[in-house]
C-alpha cells in the first residue's frame, strides 16, 4: 500500500495560497484530485483496502464479470497493473478469475460475496470524502463547479484525435 505523507494536502494548499495562487487551472484541478485521492486513501487504509483496489471494486460493483483487459480500459491503467491488482485481490478473497467454457483466451473477473459486501462498508467512505470536500459551499456553487468541470472534460474530449 502507498505510504501517505503527513500533511501532504496542507502542503498542497499552502503552495497554492502562497507560491502560485494564479497558476494554471490544470495544475489546480490535478492537485484537487490528488487531495480527493489522499482523503479517500486515508479512509480506505483504516479498512486495509488500497486505493488501487477501490478503483477496480467500484467498476466490478457496477459490471461484474468483465475481462481483465476491460477492467484495465475502464480503470485507465496498463494490463500488468490490473494483473497484479487482480492477483492481490484474489488472494484477499475479493474476486475470483475464471475462463469461460467457450472462451479459454480471456480471463473474466467476478466478485466474491466478500468483495460484494465491501460495497456497504466502502461506499460511505467515498460519500464522506465528498461531503467533507463541499463543506461550506452553496448548492449553486457546487452545481457551477460540476458544470464547469464537465465543460472542461467535454472540450478536452473534443480536442483528442479520433
Amino acid at each position: 500500500m502507498k505510504k501517505i505523507k503527513p500533511d501532504e494536502t496542507r502542503n498542497i494548499l499552502r503552495h497554492w495560497q502562497e507560491a502560485v495562487p494564479n497558476d494554471r487551472l490544470a495544475h489546480l484541478v490535478r492537485d484537487a484530485g490528488r487531495a480527493y485521492t489522499r482523503a479517500l486513501q486515508l479512509r480506505l487504509a483504516d479498512h486495509g483496502v488500497p486505493f488501487g483496489h477501490w478503483t477496480f471494486l467500484r467498476i466490478l460493483w457496477e459490471n461484474d464479470g468483465l475481462t481483465q483487459r476491460e477492467l484495465s480500459d475502464r480503470a485507465g491503467v496498463m494490463e500488468p497493473t490490473t494483473f497484479t491488482a487482480m492477483k492481490n485481490m484474489e488472494a484477499l478473497g475479493y474476486i475470483e478469475r475464471r475462463q469461460l467454457h467457450d472462451n479459454k483466451k480471456n480471463m473474466y473477473v467476478y466478485l466474491t460475496p466478500l468483495g460484494r459486501a465491501l460495497k456497504k462498508k466502502l461506499v460511505p467512505l467515498a460519500e464522506q470524502t465528498n461531503q467533507t470536500s463541499i463543506q461550506g459551499l452553496r448548492a449553486s456553487d457546487i452545481q457551477t463547479t460540476r458544470r464547469v468541470l464537465l465543460t472542461i472534460l467535454s472540450n478536452l474530449a473534443q480536442d483528442e484525435p479520433l
